[in-house]
């Protein structure tokens, strides 16, 4: 099968290069673009000639601000950004003189692909959309070894579905069950599954700030038991209280589907409660640092949204750092691969209390390629490190760890 693909950033030449092992695949960006796999094409012409499918992985972003790296749930709810993907298919109808299968990725709210998209490209073209569940740092790994492969049409007749699925057959390593409606049905599958993530992170740290409140509760008793409970609650994961909710979908999906509420006058904003409790959390945590300097330097462990990614957009560290600042502390963050260089610091010269943002095991233990958390740079003597996942031994020699969210008595 010959696969083209328009947008060859961040998630699309990833996804990109796991379908060259298999196929011929030609490649189209806007910007300067390298691989060993993929056909990076000078012109969009050039990717469409040769490609008898085309994967449209644009960007659907919000304006500036609404990543949820700062407070946002304040802002007029807004959809998301659809140019890139307008533009995407204004080239297809511009190059392609064959019929081609069309495949749209990017994340886009319920009804947007029959509302906005459908009716812009031109008849002779199958339109699909195929939402991935991807996170950045896994790009590749998730691609091959899906929860769930999402396939859309217009009226959701599986038999519209079947090329495509054999065209993922060779591709997956987990044998994946695969999931077919409509264009809206799989954009809402896509979008509640990463709100449904964002509830449960909220949920876990809702437990951990009662803890402590209260004091004589190890968050951690309380969210095991809640995971095993399979029968209702319908699985573990997401279910380590910690850090909030962050990265460039699921704060941003939760901000989205405010406008999406309002628009159709649901009667009820539980994606405000969601982003509200999500920064309450945050002050939580600021304000704990804050209390418990004594004077000390106030450094946050990791500044991008995750460990092994650069990117700090809707950074949970950073939505932190701007509670403590609010409070009239400063904040430095120490992070060797962070997009975002301000405030970033390659070592600490004194005591500090120091929170540690990343944790390894718990953002990629799921895919069996766990290597040991190690600090960013050497920790000095008379530290106070801040645990949000209790990871960390509290022995440790020279160094006072807390750990947030436990406040059991020994």
């Amino acid at each position: 099968m010959r696969i083209g693909f328009i947008g060859l950033g961040k998630l699309g030449l990833d996804c990109a290069e796991v379908m060259a092992e298999k196929y011929t695949v030609h490649g189209y960006d806007i910007y300067p673009r390298t691989s060993e796999l993929v056909k990076v094409c000078e012109t969009p012409k050039e990717m469409i000639d040769n490609s008898d499918w085309i994967f449209i992985a644009v960007q659907t972003p919000h304006a500036e601000g609404y990543d949820g790296s700062v407070p946002s749930s304040h802002m007029e709810p807004r959809d998301f950004g659809h140019d890139a993907v307008k533009d995407a298919i204004n080239m297809v109808n511009e190059h392609a003189t064959e019929a081609k299968k069309i495949v749209l990725i990017s994340t886009v709210l319920p009804g947007t692909t029959r509302r906005e998209f459908y009716s812009m490209l031109d008849s002779k073209h199958q339109f699909l959309y195929n939402p991935y569940l991807i996170a950045m740092g896994s790009v590749k790994w998730d691609f091959a070894n899906p929860e769930m492969v999402m396939i859309g049409t217009e009226t959701g007749d599986p038999a519209e579905m079947s090329d495509l699925v054999e065209l993922y057959r060779p591709l997956m390593q987990n044998n994946p069950r695969y999931v077919t409606g409509t264009w809206d049905e799989c954009e809402a599958i896509k979008i509640f599954y990463n709100t449904f993530i964002s509830a449960k992170v909220g949920l876990a740290n809702m437990i951990q700030d009662f803890a402590m409140k209260i004091g004589n509760i190890n968050v951690d008793v309380v969210t095991d038991a809640l995971a095993q409970s399979n029968m209702r609650i319908m699985g573990p994961k997401y279910m380590t209280a910690g850090m909030g909710d962050a990265g460039a979908c699921h704060p941003r999906d939760n901000i989205a589907l405010r406008w999406l509420a309002d628009k159709y006058d649901i009667g009820y904003d539980m994606f405000d409660t969601i982003m509200g409790a999500r920064e309450v959390q945050a002050k939580n945590l600021a304000q704990f640092l804050v209390d418990n300097s004594n004077g000390k330097p106030i450094v946050i462990h990791g500044k991008a949204y995750k460990p092994d990614v650069e990117y700090c957009i809707g950074s949970y560290s950073t939505l932190i750092g701007f509670y403590v600042e609010e409070m009239g502390r400063s904040v430095v963050y120490l992070d060797p691969l962070a997009d975002n260089p301000v405030n970033v610091v390659e070592s600490i010269d004194e005591p500090s209390i120091i929170l540690m943002a990343h944790n390894r095991f718990i953002t990629y233990g799921y895919t069996g390629n766990v290597q040991d958390d190690a600090f960013y740079c050497d920790i000095p003597a008379g530290s106070v490190i801040v645990d949000p996942w209790r990871r960390l031994p509290k022995d440790m020699k020279d160094v006072e760890v807390i750990h947030y969210g436990n406040t059991r008595q020994q």
